[in-house]
């Protein structure tokens, strides 16, 4: 990769605590924030094949080992933020993956489209509500999906249809998902009134208010809910809020969320408690809690 005709940043040995909401975990080697999406598919073309790519955020659903991860990461928010009201269809918007899920909810009630409420309490990025298929409440990202953008690492934007993907609670899966990340979306929503669509996501933001430990860094929900039961559920009857691995602890307000009050536990200690927690549901339940976040990289520095 020799940057000629690039117009982001490129950085080195970058630490991932200071990119992800758990202000915890190791350094990546190479870290790129493109100039724009352009300047992504450039930087796609140039980065060898074999290189490992992780796709960031608002890194809200991430953690990265002690260890680090060596490969590249691409950071998006606030660098991929194309975001209109599509001139030939006036329920449609189109949005870049970097753009932050509260301000696509925002965007939408301004224009008198409801029914994208819910993104107002997803606390990433469009970018990674696609490629988990992010919800709350009840209502999922991919139920406004009407078409995507990809780029694959040759450079290439391909367009793809809903039903070329396959969609589940909380996991997406897309043909050529180790050369493909998506860049944009194009979501419809339904005529609505302004100050009515503004009114349900304040009330919105107000229940995650009052039900997630939003003063202290977490990753949101840890694990999927178990089909017919709710994961803080099973964490709760198990005796576990309150638990800690050194300075990450299960939240005593929220369940499925660990939190890091003081910011000094490891990504260590967090992934830990992540499997000591699996353990103990299993034990007393019978149930397997499946990870929500996504963990990357190597215990010990190579």
């Amino acid at each position: 990769m020799n940057g000629d005709g690039l117009r982001g940043q490129l950085r080195l040995d970058e630490p991932m605590a200071r990119h992800v909401s758990w202000r915890a975990g190791g350094c990546v080697a190479r870290t790129y924030i493109p100039a724009d999406l352009d300047d992504l598919a450039a930087f796609l073309r140039q980065l060898p094949r074999e290189e490992p790519l992780l796709m960031v955020g608002l890194g809200s659903n991430l953690l990265v080992r002690d260890g680090g991860f060596d490969g590249t990461a691409v950071f998006t928010h606030s660098v991929l933020k194309g975001l209109s009201v599509t001139a030939d269809d006036v329920t449609m918007i189109y949005a870049e993956a970097g753009v932050a899920s509260p301000k696509l909810a925002r965007f939408a009630a301004t224009h008198g489209l409801g029914g994208g409420e819910f993104f107002a309490g997803i606390p990433g990025t469009l970018g990674g509500a696609l490629a988990m298929n992010a919800g709350c409440h009840g209502t999922e990202t991919w139920e406004r999906v009407e078409k995507v953008l990809m780029l694959n690492r040759r450079g290439e934007r391909i367009e793809r249809r809903k039903a070329e993907f396959g969609v589940s609670y909380r996991h997406v899966e897309w043909p050529a998902m180790d050369d493909e990340v998506f860049a944009a979306a194009w979501l419809r929503f339904s005529p609505g009134e302004p100050i009515s669509i503004r009114s349900r996501i304040k009330a919105l933001l107000q229940r995650r208010i009052d039900t997630q430990p939003l003063q202290w860094p977490n990753a949101g929900s840890v694990f999927r809910n178990p089909p017919g039961d709710h994961a803080a559920r099973l964490i709760e009857a198990a005796g576990l809020k309150g638990a800690s691995q050194g300075a990450a602890r299960v939240s005593e307000k929220h369940a499925n969320f660990i939190v890091n009050p003081d910011g000094v536990a490891s990504a260590h200690e967090i992934e830990t408690l992540i499997g000591r927690v699996q353990a103990t549901v299993r034990e007393k339940f019978g149930v397997e809690l499946v990870q929500e976040v996504r963990i990357v990289g190597t215990q010990t520095r190579q």
